[in-house]
């Protein structure tokens, strides 16, 4: 018998992945350099263009001003307190309300798209609240239950709540009910129809709503506490507004915009992690 003889391995694929990589790496330092420059540009050009007229600086601040009241802030406090504690009351009230407005959104979202008798008793009511302007409600929620962490979370539900309801209802009339008719057929019940098939299909739709909810969660929190609150990001804007101090209003929003990146970075963890099973997105020019 004659010996077979293996060939090598092909080493293409695997030097075509290592050209892949090393062209996701330099693209990555490009974007992260052009983002750089771009910053340096807009805070460069607001410093020369501000610095030198005080009616300017006064209505628009000065990126120097705005770090130098950040670090006031961090070592010495401002006027309601520590700056941590002020960060925590906001990022709580934000918390506690995007927590419950989205759970509540992906419970009637699911439950509305999967029974018409629903749908149709109570879609009116929830596209009429829906159109009522959230300030309104701010200030309802104020005078009902005070200034405490109570109104400020109802003001996050609502605004996360339609959100997150609308992406679950839509996202559960997309199912294709091919999937459903042949669960169905191999008995499944309706719930297990609901959680098995239903839901993950869904799951992408209620995933991209968190992206946006999270910034609504905490525009409520923000907006609650400058409608009326005894500490808080918004009760520093407030503040810092009355007395003319455009560096503390834009030192509280650059907080702000820390913590709203820090939030996008976890809920695209949390994406990837929970939709491993969909496949790859395309990339490229072609898009």
């Amino acid at each position: 018998m004659t010996a077979e003889v293996e060939s090598p391995p092909d080493p293409a694929p695997a030097a075509d992945a290592a050209a892949r990589r090393s062209r996701g790496r330099g693209r990555g330092v490009l974007v992260h350099a052009t983002q750089a420059a771009v910053l340096v540009a807009v805070l460069g050009g607001w410093q020369v263009l501000v610095q030198g007229d005080q009616h300017a600086i006064v209505l628009y601040g000065l990126p120097s001003g705005i770090w130098d009241r950040l670090r006031s802030w961090v070592a010495e406090g401002t006027a309601i307190g520590s700056l941590g504690s002020q960060i925590w009351t906001t990022l709580e009230e934000a918390l506690i309300g995007f927590a419950i407005g989205t759970a509540a959104g992906i419970v009637c979202g699911i439950a509305l798209g999967r029974i018409r008798f629903l749908s149709d008793v109570f879609g009116p009511f929830i596209k009429v609240l829906n159109a009522i302007p959230r300030i309104v409600l701010g200030s309802v929620f104020v005078l009902a239950f005070g200034l405490g962490l109570e109104s400020k979370i109802l003001l996050v539900i609502v605004l996360v709540f339609f959100g997150v309801f609308f992406n679950a209802f839509q996202g559960t009339r997309e199912v294709d009910r091919t999937f459903i008719a042949n669960a169905s057929i191999l008995g499944a019940s309706r719930w297990q129809v609901t959680r098995q098939v239903v839901l993950p299909s869904a799951f992408t739709w209620i995933i991209a709503s968190l992206h946006v909810s999270f910034g609504f969660a905490l525009i409520g929190a923000i907006v609650g506490e400058f409608l009326g609150g005894y500490a808080g990001l918004g009760v520093l804007i407030k503040n810092a507004q009355g007395t003319f101090d455009a560096s503390g209003v834009w030192a509280s929003m650059v907080i702000m915009g820390v913590v709203a990146l820090i939030a996008e970075w976890l809920i695209t963890r949390l994406e990837r992690r929970l939709l491993r099973w969909r496949p790859a997105q395309l990339t490229g020019p072609e898009l």
